[in-house]
């Protein structure tokens, strides 16, 4: 089983859409898929028309059991997307209030490392959500996962996001004892704008070894799956982001 977060430190650079657009590709192709959302937020929960606000069960729960010293059951709080191969594990809001409640607690660490344990055998990927802040979930998500995948959408203030980013990873790294491996993905070029042209020059001057030689292009058609709540996959296997998708997927497959 593959495990792959998406995390950037900076909102509104794909990282939702990224985890949609490859859960539904992988559960397309066959692959039996698992869908964590640990933003409060809980983007990736409403996408498939859950209300965060509103769960009786969600990821906070196995935080919540490693609290009370229980082991954390991630299988009872599967979802349905409605798409076959395809499961959630929603994010309620109480995640928000995690880091004060489970700060001088130990093991708060590796939650989602025990979590990802207890799903194998029942997928052959998880794909965490990841909120854009540096905090107990995010470090959940870095040591859980076996590669990372950064999205950073093709302007200035989206580049520095990603030096911050860097700067987590070299720390995770040090505390897990070896680098993680990551790969950074353009995400919302748009070819006929200079800011788009030229933070995609700088993602290539700056971070080559690590960036996805390929780019998701701005596409409506991601606005609509998302409105109608459908892995764009489904929504329209044919759109210029889903090709771009399905090219990144079968990157990663080859790396990761």
């Amino acid at each position: 089983m593959k495990v792959w977060s998406i995390a950037n430190q900076k909102g509104g650079v794909g990282k939702t859409t990224t985890t949609v657009a490859l859960g539904g590709l992988l559960a397309a192709w066959g692959l039996r898929t698992c869908l964590i959302d640990i933003d409060p937020h809980g983007s990736l929960t409403s996408y498939f028309r859950y209300d965060p606000d509103a769960l009786e069960v969600s990821s906070y729960d196995l935080f919540n059991a490693v609290a009370e010293k229980r082991e954390p059951t991630p299988l009872e709080l599967v979802h349905p997307t409605g798409n076959e191969g395809l499961d959630l594990i929603p994010a309620s809001v109480s995640l928000a209030a995690l880091d004060r409640q489970s700060g001088r607690l130990a093991g708060m660490g590796l939650v989602l490392k025990r979590t990802v344990a207890a799903l194998e055998g029942h997928y052959d990927h998880v794909l965490i959500d990841c909120p854009p802040v540096l905090g107990v979930l995010l470090i959940n998500a870095l040591a859980a996962c076996d590669h990372l995948i950064v999205p950073v959408q093709t302007d200035f203030l989206a580049l520095k996001g990603l030096e911050r980013m860097q700067h987590t990873l070299e720390m995770i790294g040090k505390s897990r004892g070896n680098d993680l491996a990551y790969t950074v993905v353009p995400t919302f070029f748009d070819q006929r704008t200079r800011a788009s042209r030229e933070s995609l020059q700088t993602l290539q001057r700056n971070h080559g070894e690590y960036l996805w030689p390929e780019v998701i292009p701005v596409d409506t058609r991601l606005r609509e799956a998302s409105r109608a709540g459908m892995p764009p996959a489904i929504y329209d296997p044919r759109s210029r982001a889903v090709q771009a998708y399905s090219a990144l997927l079968d990157h990663l497959l080859q790396i990761a």
